[in-house]
């Protein structure tokens, strides 16, 4: 009969649910466990570095898909390292990229805000007035259809 933990307290050992795990083995990033006579799933020690592995590399945050490849390199093994950095090289920029969009994010919705405390600041404000942001929304949604629907007609 062969050795090992049920699901259950691999799930606590872990700290991921039975359902995550589970669609790790679906997903292959998790290999099928042997089996009890009673049908059920029993993992290994090797199961659970490979659960804190998948864990940690989503942490750092890597995709699913990342991960895979990440564990793809790690049973290679070869020339690994390389591999990694040039990984986490692409990573990082893609990270740094996406700070640069929140940054942009985060001005607008500041100047969206200026807007709405300036609006609501009136002494003069008529309470059915209508909200300036909603107003360029509006105008910025009427914009880009206008444009795409000008440039599919040039097509």
């Amino acid at each position: 009969m062969p050795h090992g933990v049920q699901i259950g307290k691999l799930a606590r050992e872990t700290g991921l649910s039975v359902d995550t795990i589970r669609f790790y083995e679906k997903e292959g990033l998790l290999r099928e466990p042997a089996r009890s006579q009673g049908g059920f799933r029993l993992y290994t020690p090797r199961d659970v570095d490979h659960l804190h592995f998948i864990r940690c590399a989503q942490e750092l945050g890597f995709s699913l898909a990342e991960v895979r490849e990440l564990l793809l390199i790690q049973n290679e093994n070869t020339h690994a390292c390389a591999q990694v950095r040039d990984f986490i090289r692409q990573k990082l920029a893609s990270v740094r990229q996406k700070m640069k969009d929140l940054k942009r994010l985060e001005h607008s919705l500041k100047a969206a805000l200026g807007e709405c405390e300036k609006a609501l600041g009136r002494d003069d404000a008529d309470a059915h007035e209508c909200c300036p942001v909603l107003e360029e929304l509006a105008r910025t949604g009427h914009d880009r259809k206008t444009t795409h629907e000008n440039s599919s007609t040039v097509l």
